[in-house]
């Protein structure tokens, strides 16, 4: 009855909170919260609406008198009134949550102790990094950043980053490899798995941007499917960015995947490469001109991640554009979509308008995922090309969607 006549429940107001927290705890570590605010309109029952559903009515009210009386940061708001069939009543009019803190305690579930954690972390940032960091905006720019990998890091994991980021800003060229670290158990692959966390906050609290080691080599998988391209006729190429970056090619596209089984099976094309986008190290791709300043055709994942790797990599380059990325691909897979282990929460402003509903059926199915290597090879490739028609040639296009053809039938 409460929702069919627009009363807001508490359940329905706890749910409101939680899509607050979700939506600005970032914004609210990187600025400490105290200023975040809520209020909602309850929308108590009309006098007709109340006697149409007396018990309706009275459980509605009941439940905010709880909810009143258990949490003393939760403030109900009640009003008077005098119907004339029913008599004086008090009905709650609107709550109000002043503080992260209330509103992260009033969602209920994990909200709380999620945001809890990310505000201690903030806060011990804050504490050992404000005084030498480049400016505060830089550091709150970084915890807002990476709030999400924050909440994640394991008490350990957390201990270390606060030691690597002092001794990284203390020692600005040091020359060292990451094992060589005075850091009781630092190693390549703790770097690797916390680069990007490291980074950033090196950057807020030392103003630079290197982190002063001697790195092993960024590498990148590119495959040149144009034989003309191919560096002294080698095909498959795993190479550091700085060598792909001086190569003297111009490739008319450049297809970026996330999965190698793809990049494999991609035919011969003149003027064309595939490059294996590591997940979000295809950030990487932006330091090499002839990516960033070329024609991209992006396919990765139909997940929130795969969005967000997609951001990354528009932000990044000149000219991008997805393919196999929209709502009519997921739903034409939906017999094949898995859960997506822990979904990206964020918003992503250089997705297009398709792009943007695909991702909101996503997150609407329970944060679903259909994995690039699930849909059918035969349709992929002829999308595929479709979209490169402009850079391949039609007659380029036309003869492989024609094979393409042939051999499906071929299997049916």
């Amino acid at each position: 009855m409460a929702a069919a006549r627009g009363m807001v429940t508490v359940a329905e107001a706890r749910r409101r909170a939680l899509k607050k927290v979700l939506a600005e705890q970032r914004d609210w570590a990187a600025v400490g919260g105290s200023e975040a605010r809520l209020e909602i309109v309850l929308h108590p029952p009309t006098e007709r609406a109340a006697l149409a559903d007396q018990g309706g009515a009275i459980e509605w009210v009941r439940t905010w008198q709880q909810a009143d009386a258990a949490d003393a940061a939760l403030k109900v708001a009640w009003g008077g009134r005098q119907w004339s069939r029913v008599g004086a009543q008090s009905v709650p009019e609107r709550c109000v949550l002043r503080g992260a803190d209330a509103i992260a305690a009033f969602a209920g579930g994990s909200a709380g102790r999620d945001w809890r954690l990310l505000r201690n972390r903030a806060a011990v940032l804050r504490g050992e990094f404000s005084d030498r960091a480049a400016s505060t905006a830089a550091l709150a720019g970084a915890v807002r950043t990476q709030a999400r990998t924050l909440q994640g890091l394991s008490e350990p994991d957390f201990a270390t980053l606060i030691q690597v980021v002092a001794w990284l800003a203390e020692h600005p060229a040091s020359g060292w490899r990451i094992r060589q670290l005075p850091i009781r158990g630092i190693d390549t692959k703790w770097l690797e798995r916390h680069r990007s966390v490291v980074e950033s906050l090196h950057a807020a609290v030392s103003g630079r941007l290197s982190l002063g080691l001697l790195d092993a080599p960024n590498l990148v998988r590119v495959r040149f499917l144009d034989p003309a391209l191919r560096p002294g006729g080698l095909r498959d190429v795993v190479s550091p960015v700085d060598e792909l970056a001086a190569l003297d090619v111009a490739p008319n596209v450049v297809f970026v995947f996330e999965n190698l089984e793809t990049m494999f099976s991609m035919p011969d094309l003149p003027g064309a490469v595939v490059v294996h986008g590591s997940g979000y190290g295809v950030n990487r791709l932006a330091l090499i001109p002839w990516i960033r300043h070329g024609r991209v055709v992006y396919w990765g994942d139909l997940d929130s991640d795969g969005f967000s790797i997609l951001h990354v990599l528009r932000s990044g380059c000149d000219d991008v554009t997805s393919v196999l990325m929209d709502e009519d691909t997921l739903l034409a897979y939906r017999d094949l979509w898995v859960p997506e282990p822990k979904a990206a929460a964020g918003t992503y402003p250089t997705l297009t308008d398709e792009e943007q509903r695909a991702l909101g059926r996503i997150r609407s199915e329970g944060d679903v995922r259909l994995e690039q290597e699930r849909i059918d090879w035969r349709f992929a490739l002829e999308r595929l090309l479709t979209a490169a028609a402009v850079e391949l040639g039609a007659a380029t296009v036309r003869r492989h969607l024609l094979l393409n053809a042939r051999l499906t039938e071929r299997n049916l």
